[in-house]
């Protein structure tokens, strides 16, 4: 079995995430030949093009030469004013460049938003599904996956509570496993 390598980057920087908990759980039902790997964006300096080239911030260039090995990416994000979080557009943004460099083209992709209200950051997702087209990433078009009221998803231990819950999720990353062995690079 050849597995695939599939980044997974959280735009939610809070200790107590509940979307790095959604990925967390994502990465425990994943099919055996998804290999999913947490790629971190936090550290990544906002992207300035005068600081791109042969000056890049070597946490740039260890960033795109993670992602070039990938076959997919999951970006699991909060909804921040109706859009995607700094973190994942700035993720986006420096592996996309330098000019004629993106590291994302012809890759698999796939989003989660969530929020705490009840549509479930519907404008964070469109927001980065918009970018993530026009960086070439094959984003999955169903199942969507948008989380509304994320904050009662989880019991006090941090685990899914409802049977209807995991099941969305199992659909979500199988669905996921077959658009990756579709499209993916």
């Amino acid at each position: 079995m050849n597995k695939k390598k599939i980044a997974v980057i959280v735009g939610s920087l809070r200790k107590e995430s509940f979307h790095r908990k959604i990925a967390n759980y994502i990465a425990t039902i994943a099919p055996e030949n998804l290999e999913l790997e947490f790629v971190e964006v936090g550290g990544l300096p906002l992207f300035n093009e005068d600081l791109d080239g042969k000056n890049a911030p070597e946490s740039w260039v260890n960033f795109r030469n993670k992602i070039k090995e990938m076959n997919g990416v999951i970006l699991v994000s909060p909804e921040y004013n109706r859009s995607m979080p700094a973190t994942i557009k700035n993720a986006l943004d420096v592996g996309s460049r330098p000019y004629g460099s993106n590291v994302w083209d012809g890759m698999a992709g796939a989003v989660i938003s969530g929020s705490l209200s009840g549509i479930g950051g519907f404008g964070a997702n469109h927001h980065i599904r918009q970018s993530a087209v026009f960086l070439n990433i094959f984003m999955m078009q169903q199942p969507e996956a948008y989380i509304p009221t994320i904050q009662n998803i989880f019991d006090n231990a941090g685990n899914v509570k409802s049977e209807e819950t995991k099941a969305v999720f199992q659909k979500f990353i199988n669905a996921f496993e077959k658009w990756v062995e579709k499209v993916s690079r």
